[in-house]
């Protein structure tokens, strides 16, 4: 299904913009998430990542608080205290067009 969303998707404008995830180290609970985005300033940055479970409840959440234009990809790390399933996933958004739809997978064990 979301592969089918991904190339319906893919000759869009806000598609070419999403954010993309393009490395997750995962090491006794925390994220290292890499992302690459277009940032063009204030007006459209990726402003966020998040780690969620099979049925996409969120156990986590990173707010990017400024563009980075100048350093892209880029990687930036959160904690999540607590056990966590054998697999989550990490989704990406940016304030011009929110969540991606496409999510990364990630083995915790």
């Amino acid at each position: 299904m979301r592969i089918a969303l991904a190339l319906t998707l893919a000759g869009t404008t806000a598609w070419a913009d999403a954010p993309v995830v393009e490395a997750v180290v995962v090491r006794d609970g925390r994220f290292d998430v890499t992302i690459s985005h277009p940032d063009t300033g204030w007006d459209h940055y990726a402003d966020g990542w998040a780690v969620e479970d099979a049925q996409g409840n969120q156990l986590g959440l990173r707010v990017l608080a400024h563009p980075h234009e100048t350093e892209q990809p880029f990687t930036r790390s959160l904690t999540i205290a607590g056990p966590l399933p054998d697999k989550v996933f990490v989704r990406a958004r940016c304030i011009v067009d929110g969540w991606s739809d496409v999510v990364f997978e990630v083995a915790t064990r």
